[in-house]
């Protein structure tokens, strides 16, 4: 499948969560452009009632938000059967290997930093929402922290 094709085959409900206005701005843009339906929520409580109440296809995740945290709005998410098995994407500025490895071991289907390339955005999207054997998933999850520890170490 090629990066364009991906593009056309835009169709879904996304969450974007985030405190930035310009974040999600950029987000709603690049993902309505592609095809997806976007929802937002500037705060974690907001995130956490809207998931439950919107049933959103997939859940890109800020960490850094006044009131409650990206970590907590997932950890509510994972609580809830009816938000647990939607898709996060942790979108956040926090990129040392602590984070990425809180983000993984917390079930999180992809790990992106900022800045990140908004033309890049609907792909992640598109990626993300694909069915995912949740054993293959949960082994692609512990590699990832494999690889982030083996880093981590590495500079220590």
């Amino acid at each position: 499948m090629t990066r364009g094709s991906l593009h056309s085959m835009g169709s879904g409900r996304v969450l974007v969560v985030d405190d930035e206005r310009g974040i999600r701005e950029l987000c709603r843009v690049n993902l309505a452009l592609a095809g997806f339906e976007v929802l937002e929520a500037g705060d974690g409580a907001t995130a956490v009632a809207m998931a439950r109440t919107e049933a959103p296809d997939i859940i890109l995740l800020d960490v850094l938000m006044p009131g409650m945290s990206g970590w907590e709005v997932l950890g509510h998410l994972r609580a809830d059967k009816a938000t647990a098995a939607i898709p996060v994407v942790m979108l956040t500025a926090l990129n040392s290997e602590d984070d990425q490895i809180r983000g993984w071991e917390g079930g999180v289907v992809e790990y992106l930093t900022k800045p990140f390339n908004p033309l890049a955005l609907a792909d992640w999207v598109t990626a993300a929402m694909q069915p995912r054997d949740p054993a293959d998933e949960e082994a692609r999850r512990q590699r990832a922290v494999a690889q982030v520890s083996m880093v981590r170490a590495l500079r220590h």
